[in-house]
């Protein structure tokens, strides 16, 4: 079981805060000879795998790192293209990590902004007056777990499906979002938030989460 990202929206639907939290085991490495086994493609600025998964890599799966190094988009650490780089046999054999596609900056601020945008939807189309609005969305590979504070603050978490104690591991990052955002004389409503004691103790508590399947009260 894994969370995946945890954001914090504030109620302009701007994205105050966000943290990757990946488990080795959705990634995987290999060491190819030429020519390379997989056939890779570029899309959305990214080298994704498009035919022959093998060895826990699967079509979809986008290539994270060459020789240890992290790719950025298409380009290898250097600035080289990465389909061009992989088409020379002078650099075989090389290491290649494959994983899920990771959110650009960008993408999660638009990620941040729709998700706000369908929320105010749901909450306007509900035949309920005082609706909650939309609490969780699900896919075969994920569920989006959202909870909305009084004061217009959303808390949303992307899950593995199969991971359970989500709704008291959201009011314990709102008891966190408390204790060390709000009472931060520096921080300012809205703002994004800079706290290393958040960051710690968010990770913790993600950690915990993880190892029981769920959160229960008091943990």
């Amino acid at each position: 079981m894994a969370i995946f990202s945890v954001f914090l929206v504030n109620k302009a639907g701007g994205l105050i805060y966000q943290l990757d939290h990946f488990l080795p085991r959705s990634e995987t490495e290999k060491t190819f000879s030429f020519p390379l086994e997989l056939v890779l493609k570029v899309h959305d600025e990214r080298v994704l795998v498009s035919f022959g998964q093998r060895d826990g890599i699967r079509v979809g799966h986008s290539v994270l790192s060459i020789n240890g190094a992290d790719v950025s988009g298409k380009f290898t650490a250097d600035g080289k293209e990465v389909l061009e780089y992989l088409s020379n046999p002078a650099n075989f054999p090389v290491s290649i990590r494959f994983g899920r596609p990771r959110l650009s900056s960008n993408e999660k601020l638009m990620l941040a902004s729709m998700f706000h945008s369908l929320f105010a939807i749901g909450s306007q189309l509900s035949p309920e007056l005082g609706s909650s609005g939309i609490e969780m969305l699900e896919t075969d590979t994920f569920k989006l777990h959202c909870f909305q504070t009084l004061t217009g603050i959303k808390f949303v978490i992307l899950a593995d499906p199969r991971q359970a104690g989500i709704d008291s591991l959201l009011r314990k990052i709102y008891e966190l979002y408390s204790d060390y955002a709000l009472k931060n004389p520096f921080y300012s409503l809205e703002m994004p938030i800079r706290c290393e004691l958040f960051d710690q103790n968010l990770k913790a508590a993600l950690e915990i989460a993880e190892k029981a399947g769920t959160f229960g009260p008091g943990s």
